[in-house]
């Protein structure tokens, strides 16, 4: 009886392995660019530390719609309402303790509303959802000199439609909506677009 043979292919003698020598230069190669890109990815600080630049600092969108009526109670618990400021340029500042974005660009936010309070600007600082002790101590482990509301309903994201923090809204003395932020704000895009309608 003849039996059939097996014939197995041989693989070709020309056929490539990976070398770890390769991969090894492939890596630092990797490392290498990394490290150069490094500085140019990660943003720089302005040279005062009271105005450090906010990471991933976005642009705002220019809207155009009457400001909703808001009332919450400060500090020191006593209500207030965005009526008691007719006739200045509001930011409105919607935060918490608890987030990150919102805590890096407090010193921004303070530094800009000190450099533009007496041309009838005002900066309102509306924490969202927490106890005022918690609050204030927040605010002052900050040294935060604008008027900062505690809003325990979060009446602020309802009534700008965002579940977003931070989120930040600019009304023009005519009570009008003229700009909205979702993200946190650094200095230069303030001074870009918040100065020009303080100086209308």
């Amino acid at each position: 009886m003849v039996r059939n043979k097996v014939v197995r292919k041989r693989r070709p003698a020309n056929r490539k392995k990976n070398h770890p020598l390769s991969l090894i230069l492939i890596g630092a190669g990797l490392l290498f660019v990394g490290v150069v890109a490094l500085p140019v990815l990660i943003p720089r600080g302005e040279s005062s530390s009271d105005r450090p630049e906010v990471i991933n600092s976005v642009l705002p969108v220019e809207v155009n719609y009457p400001a909703p009526e808001l009332k919450a109670t400060d500090l020191l618990e006593q209500p207030v309402s965005l009526s008691d400021y007719k006739g200045h340029v509001l930011l409105l500042n919607n935060w918490a303790t608890w987030c990150p974005p919102c805590k890096a660009e407090m010193p921004t936010l303070r530094s800009y509303y000190d450099d533009h309070k007496a041309d009838g600007f005002v900066l309102i600082g509306i924490n969202a959802g927490e106890e005022s002790d918690q609050v204030a101590m927040f605010a002052s482990s900050l040294n935060l000199t604008f008027p900062v509301w505690v809003d325990l309903e979060e009446a602020s994201l309802r009534a700008f439609r965002t579940t977003s923090l931070p989120s930040s809204f600019v009304i023009d003395r005519s009570g009008q909506v003229r700009l909205a932020w979702t993200g946190a704000i650094d200095r230069d895009a303030l001074e870009e677009h918040v100065t020009p309608i303080i100086l209308e």
